[in-house]
């Protein structure tokens, strides 16, 4: 679990379980992306409530292989790091 910690003490993070957030202090979680199952019973993240694209189906065939998507792409291009320009968000679930 990556965490990145502005100088204000804000913390931002894709939302997992290895850590009790609560234990930093007050916990705002927000939705960073959906994933989905089409017609065709495959996969899709959409990550459209971070600005993000649609990302699928393939190779997602399951679920699993989607949400690792969604992860991969949140870490790599919502979790700014620290001497970012923007600014720090709340974690994502």
């Amino acid at each position: 679990m990556q965490l990145v910690i502005a100088p204000d003490g804000t913390i931002r993070c894709v939302y997992g379980e290895e850590l009790d957030l609560s234990t930093l202090g007050q916990v705002t979680t927000h939705r960073g992306s959906h994933v989905e199952v089409d017609e065709r019973n495959q996969w899709w993240a959409d990550l459209a409530p971070v600005n993000g694209p649609r990302v699928g189906p393939f190779p997602f065939a399951c679920r699993t292989q989607a949400l690792d998507a969604e992860r991969t792409w949140l870490e790599q291009h919502w979790l700014v790091p620290l001497g970012s320009t923007e600014g720090p968000a709340p974690c994502v679930t």
